[in-house]
Parts: structure tokens; sequence; C-alpha cells
């Protein structure tokens, strides 16, 4: 049977794209581990440093994997929910697997889908999914960072801080901001 994980990053951020990554281990899963230069967990409870190193090496791990974004302009126009759904039947379209396990409680019509709830501290496909797309989206803000970088966002990847939503009120937006994100912040701002 071949198991393919899913997770996405950065549903709530102000700024930049939705990212998600599919991953197909071809090993025992068990004895994957040892491949590895830290323990395989959800992205967040690593450090930065054990997700880099991971990430470093993924195309020389036995693994299958793809990364998909939704851009800025597909999220302003469709919203988040279509853009959280998309993304994984893209990534599906691009990895041909027995099972795909999605992190969350989307819906799919898709029999072989399964939702795990958590799953990306559940299933080694899927965390090393969150792994892929946390360190691929947070390299891309980084590069955004440097066109604008009063936003800070090597630091806050485009969630809203303290400091971005403070920039957001000076400066307005850029191209890269989620609209409908920064309008709710700021009319809740004003009332």
């Amino acid at each position: 049977m071949k198991i393919c994980g899913l997770d996405e990053c950065g549903r709530g951020a102000f700024a930049g794209p939705l990212v998600a990554a599919a991953v197909v281990i071809n090993y025992d899963l068990e004895a994957f581990q040892t491949l590895l230069p830290a323990k395989l967990r959800e992205s967040k409870k690593l450090t930065e440093i054990q997700r880099n190193k991971i990430y470093e090496i993924k195309n020389k791990l036995p693994i299958i994997y793809k990364i998909e974004e939704v851009s800025v302009d597909e999220i302003n126009e469709y919203g988040m929910g279509w853009a959280n759904k998309i993304i994984f039947e893209r990534l599906m379209a691009k990895v041909k697997a027995t099972v795909y396990i999605v992190d969350g409680n989307l819906k799919f019509s898709n029999p072989a889908v399964r939702t795990l709830i958590k799953g990306d501290d559940k299933c080694y496909t899927v965390m090393l999914a969150s792994i892929i797309a946390k360190v691929y989206r947070d390299n891309l803000l980084c590069k955004l960072h440097t066109e604008y970088p009063e936003y800070d966002w090597h630091l806050n990847s485009g969630y809203g801080t303290k400091t971005h939503l403070t920039k957001i009120s000076e400066l307005g937006v850029t191209p890269f901001h989620r609209l409908k994100y920064v309008e709710t912040y700021l009319s809740h701002k004003l009332n």
C-alpha cells in the first residue's frame, strides 16, 4: 500500500501564498527515522535548525514529494476555504498513492482520502509533509522580505504579529497581502 501524507502551511497568514506538500516514504517507516538528522515530529515541535537539516537532505531520502502553492491572487479571489481544499487536490493529482492522509478535517469526495486531525503529530508521512511545506514557505517569505523589508516577513513568515500589523496600519498592503484578512483586521481595529 502506497500512503501519501499531505499538510499545508500558511493558512492563517496575512501575507504570502498557501503552501502544501505531499510525501510518500518508500522505506520501512520505523527505520526511516535513522536516516534523519533529527527525530521526525510535527514541524512546530522541531527547532528551525532541525527542520532545515531535514529539508536540506530531502532529495537524498527514499521519498517522493511534491510542493504546491496557491497564490495570494487566487486566495484573494476565491477565499481560503477554496484554497485549502484545492491545494490538496492539486497535489493528489501529482502524486499517485493508494491512500492519501490529509492533516485536518476537510471533506473530500475521493474515497482514497482520509483526513486525520493532528495528522502532523501522528503520521510520519504527514509530519514530513509539514516540515517540507513549512521550510519551503519560510524560505519563500524570506525572499519576499527583500522586496518589502518593512514588514519583517523574514521573522514573522507573513503572520499577523504585532509588528506586521502595525506596519500594515502605517504603510498599507503589498501585492503579497491577503486582502480579506487585512480588511477584517482593520475593521476590528477601527471598531
